[in-house]
């Protein structure tokens, strides 16, 4: 397979058995991934869940520069540069999520491809849609959803500086892409076509 896959924590990932597809991937995944699979690459702008991140036998963890100098282990890299310069609060690196920084990380690694699991985005009951919810380093099961408007627009920016590369979205059949990621370079998909 010569696709990166890239996997948010969004609860529609639920319905896919990681196990069985990781081996065929380049992997990149986010915070708490950590704890149930063994990922390529994992990406954790929080300081407490690269703490967490490396209690595991992961090899290549990623987090904010200014983090750094947090974390003697040479498994912890520096999150990839923004490929652009934008004059948004949204452009600035420190307002960058792990879930764009993946999908970033995922475009930079890959050769054509990019399949994207569990960027659910949304909430579906006006509560938070983390498969880690209400678990150590996490928001509880019951609060609110978070807004997603700065992982739209990050993520977009991501689409648009790397128009060669092929970004296939997996979600559920009524999930609703953002209009800003509506790109010749984006197809979606529903998990039922996630074969290998």
């Amino acid at each position: 397979m010569s696709a990166v896959l890239a996997i948010g924590n969004g609860e529609s990932r639920s319905q896919l058995d990681l196990k069985l597809f990781l081996p065929s991937f380049i992997s990149v995944g986010c915070n708490a991934i950590a704890r149930d699979h063994i990922v390529d690459h994992l990406i954790c702008v929080d300081r407490r869940m690269v703490k967490e991140a490396l209690e595991t036998p992961l090899e290549k963890i990623y987090t904010r520069f200014l983090w750094l100098n947090n974390f003697s282990s040479q498994k912890v890299l520096a999150v990839p540069e923004l490929p652009y310069q934008g004059d948004q609060r949204a452009d600035e690196p420190f307002h960058w999520g792990s879930g764009p920084y993946a999908v970033l990380l995922a475009a930079q690694l890959a050769n054509s491809e990019v399949w994207m699991i569990g960027f659910d985005l949304y909430d579906t009951d006006k509560k938070i849609n983390n498969v880690y919810k209400g678990t150590d380093n996490y928001l509880k099961a019951d609060a609110r959803s978070v807004d997603p408007s700065y992982w739209i627009h990050q993520t977009a920016k991501v689409f648009e500086c790397f128009p060669n590369i092929h970004f296939k979205i997996f979600n559920n059949e009524n999930w609703a892409l953002p209009e800003k990621w509506k790109k010749s370079n984006v197809e979606v998909l529903t998990y039922k076509y996630f074969r290998i």
